[in-house]
This record gives C-alpha cells, sequence and structure tokens, in this order.
C-alpha cells in the first residue's frame, strides 16, 4: 500500500514539483539520485510583468507561477514569498509582484525574520557559479551573500529556524566539506556537525528546524512524517501507512501534510503530543507541499499543492481561498 501511494504523489507532482527534466530531479523522487549539480541552466528571465519595473525591485506580476521549491513570510514586510525556477514571485494584499531581477531557480527556500536562505542555481542574469550553495538574502532577494558551498552543492532538502538561522541540511552528494548526509549549522554555516538521524527512513521531501529550539527538528519522507527532540540523532515516525509530504513549525506546533489516498493536513502540539486534523479545501487527489503561516498571525496560513494550487486561510482553516488554479493567478 505504501508503495501505491508513493507512485500516486509522483505522478501528479512530476510536473509542477521539480524543475525541466534536464536539470534536476524531481523532488516527489526524494534526493538519492542527484549524481550532479553542474546542470545547464534555461532561460529563467522570460517571466510576464504588467509594468516596465522603473527602477523599483518589486514589480506587479500577470504570469504564471510553476516549478515553486519554496513558499514562506520573508522578512517583516507582509508578503508571501514563492520561491519558483525564475525567482522569487510575492502574493501581498491581493496583489501578486515579482522580482525585477535575480530570476534565480530557488530551492532549498526557507523564510527567516529578516529574509530567507535558499541554495539552487543561478538565472541567465546572474554571475553566481553554478550551483549556488548556500545564500541567503536580509533585503527581499535583491542582494544575496554567499554562506558555503558555492559552485558545489544544491540543498534540495533544508530547513532554516526562523529567529536562530540555525540550518540542517542533507547533502546529496560529498563535497569540499560534508559527506552525503545529514549536517547541522549553528553559525550560518562556517563550520557544520554530522547529525545521526537515527530511525529517519524514506527519501525526504522536507526537513524543517524549530524557529527557535534546535532540538526541535521534523521531516517528511516518503516513509512519513518525522520527529526529533534531541537535535536530529533519533526520529519517531508519527504516521503510518502515509506519505509525508511538508513539515512547517511555529513556536507551539509543528503543522505537516501527508497522504494516504486522501491528503491531511495536521496541527500537531508538541507540549502534549497531540494531532488535530485540519479542514482542507477540496484536493483532487493533490496535497500540500510547502506550508506556512504568518509569523504576527497564527490564523494566516497559506499552502501550495503538488498540482500547482495555493490557497489562504485568515481564520484558522475554517475557510480558505485559492490565490493560484493550476498555476494561474487567481
Amino acid at each position: 500500500m505504501k508503495r501505491k501511494i508513493v507512485i500516486l504523489v509522483i505522478t501528479i507532482g512530476l510536473v509542477l514539483v521539480g524543475c525541466n527534466n534536464e536539470n534536476e530531479n524531481n523532488k516527489s523522487e526524494g534526493l538519492k539520485n542527484d549524481t550532479t549539480t553542474n546542470e545547464s541552466m534555461e532561460d529563467s528571465t522570460k517571466t510576464e510583468s504588467s509594468t516596465e519595473n522603473d527602477g523599483n525591485f518589486e514589480v506587479p506580476y500577470a504570469g504564471m507561477i510553476d516549478h515553486v521549491h519554496g513558499l514562506g513570510y520573508a522578512g517583516d514586510n507582509g508578503g508571501l514569498y514563492f520561491a519558483t525556477h525564475t525567482g522569487l514571485k510575492i502574493y501581498r494584499d491581493g496583489n501578486w509582484y515579482e522580482t525585477s531581477k535575480n530570476f534565480n531557480d530557488y530551492m532549498g527556500f526557507n523564510a527567516v525574520d529578516k529574509g530567507f536562505y535558499t541554495s539552487g542555481h543561478p538565472g541567465a542574469d546572474s554571475d553566481l557559479p553554478n550551483p549556488i550553495g548556500l545564500q541567503r538574502s536580509f533585503n527581499g532577494g535583491e542582494t544575496l551573500e554567499s554562506l558555503a558551498f558555492e559552485g558545489e552543492t544544491d540543498f534540495h532538502a533544508m530547513g532554516v529556524g526562523y529567529f536562530s538561522h540555525d540550518i540542517i541540511v542533507m547533502n546529496p552528494m560529498k563535497n569540499s566539506e560534508l559527506d552525503v548526509g545529514f549536517y547541522k549549522s549553528t553559525d550560518e554555516g562556517k563550520s557544520w556537525e554530522a547529525v545521526q538521524a537515527l530511525n529517519l527512513t524514506g527519501d525526504i521531501f522536507a526537513l524543517a528546524i524549530h524557529p527557535t529550539d534546535s532540538n526541535i527538528i521534523a521531516a517528511a519522507t516518503t516513509m512519513g512524517i518525522f520527529l526529533s527532540r534531541d537535535g536530529g540523532k533519533h526520529f519517531e515516525q508519527l504516521t503510518e501507512a502515509a506519505q509525508g509530504t511538508a513539515v512547517f513549525f511555529n513556536e507551539d506546533n509543528l503543522y505537516y501534510a501527508s497522504y494516504h489516498s486522501i491528503p491531511e493536513l495536521i496541527q500537531y502540539k508538541l507540549d502534549d503530543d497531540k494531532g488535530k486534523s485540519m479542514n482542507l479545501p477540496d484536493l483532487q487527489e493533490d496535497v500540500p507541499i510547502y506550508i506556512s503561516q504568518h509569523p504576527q498571525n497564527n490564523q494566516e496560513i497559506a499552502f501550495y499543492t503538488t498540482k500547482g494550487q495555493a490557497f489562504l486561510t485568515t481564520d484558522g482553516a475554517e475557510s480558505w481561498k485559492q490565490i493560484l488554479v493550476d498555476g494561474s493567478i487567481n
């Protein structure tokens, strides 16, 4: 039965979860087949803006939004950022924007209180090496600061503490410092500690680290949802007979999504280890793959699905507004 579930999610996510087949594997296939990081990039500057940029970094956007590799409220400007194959797309106050430069293919995207951390590949307008390694931006993506592994590694699975900025990664292939496996950094990538990840099984879909307590780490894999309370040394499995697809922390809860014949979104309280199923919109053989919550309003939650849908709630999942329909702005 587990195999059937895995095949279903991979099938419905082949186009929208990963980049094109020439330059990277589909996220749904995990990281085990990622054997090269210096792929050729397609022209990533072909986007549709509704106005000229007039010197503004953010400009109105009216094109398609697909190949999304991350979602989050980056910084304190009220924007919900979608990390895509062609740069950042931003939903703010009911309007859509894109950045006027840095059309990078952002992978492993994590929003934090001051901005975001990311990995991926450079866009055609970039002079960054391919892959871009570990980068961060504290000005909405206008400039990027290299932290580690430029020209070496593209981290697909990465979690960053929203306030702590501690980092956990799954390193897909050996680089100048790290062997294949899980590693954590508490100093912006200057040094790394191996993470044992005992009992963590399956191909990795996503990693998340608690916003302030970096001993608490979650993973979504082809075998389910896993939680560690000792910095990643040991993991316990929270789900059975379900494929994990997304994980996200706020201070008190782990939110996770999984799929077993139907999608589920669970709010898991960290203080009493109790999970509560949350209301979802009608998803046809679809499931959330990225989840985020507004840092100043816990009633506002957003998610993006494997079929390119995006939904937003402002009442704690009592009702949902669809803001992307098959990748089209709604």
